[in-house]
């Protein structure tokens, strides 16, 4: 069972109040998203904050310009320290994703955890060696670089 995880520390200048409302804001994922996946919020009624139980739906184009529908759950909220999205509907067998936020001197270290499971048995763990586990990788290196634009250094 090939389960992969993929952490992520990144250190935000400013308060924890003011990372928490951006990161929460389910309206901001596109800004912190490649424009090449053309991400796109299609659900209407998922709320301007996280709450457990949200749901939230995309289209998204994550290969070689391929559309796919995703759905995910947020299943744990607990205000301005951490919330989990799951994966219900997309490409993944399992997409588990954690948020965290600290309030650390001079600002927020905010931490991601993924673990994630592709379909396919063998030929899924093949593909996740040569191609696949450098999509996230690539995603989080441009929302790094678009959260310092935002927040600063």
């Amino acid at each position: 069972m090939a389960v992969h995880t993929i952490k992520t520390v990144q250190k935000i200048p400013g308060s924890l109040d003011k990372a928490w409302e951006f990161f929460s804001n389910p309206a901001n994922l596109q800004i912190i998203t490649p424009p090449g996946m053309c991400f796109k919020i299609i659900s209407r009624h998922h709320g301007a904050t996280m709450y457990a139980g949200q749901i939230i739906e995309y289209k998204v184009k994550p290969f070689a310009g391929i559309t796919v529908s995703w759905m995910t759950e947020i299943t744990v909220v607990k205000n301005r320290e951490y919330f989990v999205d799951v994966q219900r509907l997309g490409p993944y067998k399992l997409w588990h994703h954690q948020h965290h936020f600290k309030e650390i001197p001079g600002g927020v270290e905010m931490t991601d955890i993924v673990h994630y499971k592709l379909p396919l048995g063998f030929i899924g763990r093949l593909v996740n060696s040569f191609y696949i586990k450098k999509k996230p990788v690539g995603i989080f290196n441009f929302r790094h670089q678009k959260v310092v634009e935002i927040f600063g250094r």
